[in-house]
């Protein structure tokens, strides 16, 4: 099982010293609006590769009143072995991770473990721009093969310094060859780890009986689709290009699609309780899909997803929580939404004393 069993934040967020012991259940952390419950959150993404989940620069993370950097270290048994993660940033440098007290790569911690989250901000995620809904299929697509991320790297380089060049107006095509062919290269495998993420969260669907709806999903080209060869594709549309002054083809102009299968309606046309339902399932999905893959359940990361619910809902959720043996941390203004889970679960109280978050540990 993964399991994360300890989490120590110095001057990360609102947190000045904050530590948190689990045991492997379930977590039900609770404490009024303000008060850092969602920082904690936040700590336990930057365990996974990127930018975590409110996807913003190093610097930010810090405790504004200290002025200083901060530092996440965590305890993390995975497959019967514990390891010691560290993740930190001081000043305006990029954050460092060790593993185990040695260097290691932000894609290491990928391999490591696997963290999902589900946060308010992604209730939007059918009704809002193409940009958010490509990330969320992105992070799917990460979760199953840490690769994606280092492809996804690649691609946006090489798109940079060739949107560089469509500005300045290069019209040479050896300029372009190289870059292009990267761009290819990398795209094609996004293509593929997008495709194969859809997959396998279609059989997570199928297989499973559940308390939220289905989804069915599907990746379409968007504006910028091509066939056939992307390098091929990619030089044709330079001419159009040039006049844009950016790139206009390749899966960064990719779009997901969902519709709610029981009612064969799109998921922008369905309610607001519906949208967050279905997003509640593929997060679920994603989770089955990654157990049968790895052998064991990521960790879950659900911010506020019991307020939006009713009592039905909620206790079925915590029951496919249980069931899949995922340690999820979630997140509520108060105890009485977490009643379903009782001693299933541990209890954590946030409240902010003088500014600073203060975490005690609560009974069920």
């Amino acid at each position: 099982m993964l399991t994360l069993t300890a989490l120590h934040l110095v001057q990360f967020r609102s947190h000045a010293r904050s530590a948190l012991s689990c045991d492997g259940r379930p977590v039900a952390i609770y404490g009024p609006n303000g008060a850092g419950k969602t920082n904690i959150l936040e700590a336990i993404s930057l365990l996974s590769p990127g930018r975590g989940l409110r996807r913003v620069a190093a610097a930010e993370m810090g405790r504004r009143a200290a002025g200083v950097g901060w530092k996440i270290t965590a305890g993390m048994q995975v497959a019967g072995q514990l390891h010691e993660i560290e993740t930190w940033a001081e000043g305006s440098a990029s954050r460092a991770v060790r593993i185990d007290g040695k260097a290691a790569s932000q894609v290491a911690l990928g391999r490591l473990a696997r963290v999902l989250w589900l946060v308010p901000v992604m209730d939007r995620l059918w009704i809002e721009g193409a940009e958010g809904r490509r990330r969320f299929l992105d992070r799917i697509a990460l979760s199953f093969d840490p690769a994606h991320a280092e492809a996804a790297l690649t691609y946006e380089k090489a798109m940079r310094d060739r949107n560089r060049l469509l500005k300045d107006e290069v019209r040479d095509p050896a300029w372009y060859g190289a870059l292009e062919a990267q761009m290819a290269k990398a795209g094609t495998q996004i293509n593929a780890g997008r495709q194969a993420a859809l997959d396998l969260l279609r059989d997570a669907q199928s297989q499973a009986d559940t308390g939220f709806p289905a989804g069915n999903l599907t990746l379409t080209p968007g504006e910028g689709g091509w066939d056939g060869d992307l390098a091929e594709a990619l030089a044709a549309s330079r001419p159009r290009d040039l006049a844009a002054g950016r790139t206009l083809t390749g899966p960064h102009r990719a779009d997901l699609e969902a519709i709610y299968a029981a009612k064969d309606v799109p998921a922008r046309d369905c309610s607001t309780g519906e949208q967050k339902a279905l997003l509640i399932s593929l997060v679920l999905a994603n989770a089955r899909a990654l157990t049968t893959q790895t052998g064991q359940a990521p960790i879950l990361l659900l911010d506020e997803v019991a307020a939006h619910l009713d009592a039905r809902r909620r206790a079925a959720l915590y029951d496919e929580i249980i069931a899949l043996g995922a340690q999820a941390f979630l997140t509520g203004t108060g105890p009485e939404l977490f009643a379903e889970l009782g001693p299933r679960a541990q209890h954590w109280q946030v409240q902010e004393v003088d500014g600073v978050s203060q975490v005690d540990k609560a009974l069920p």
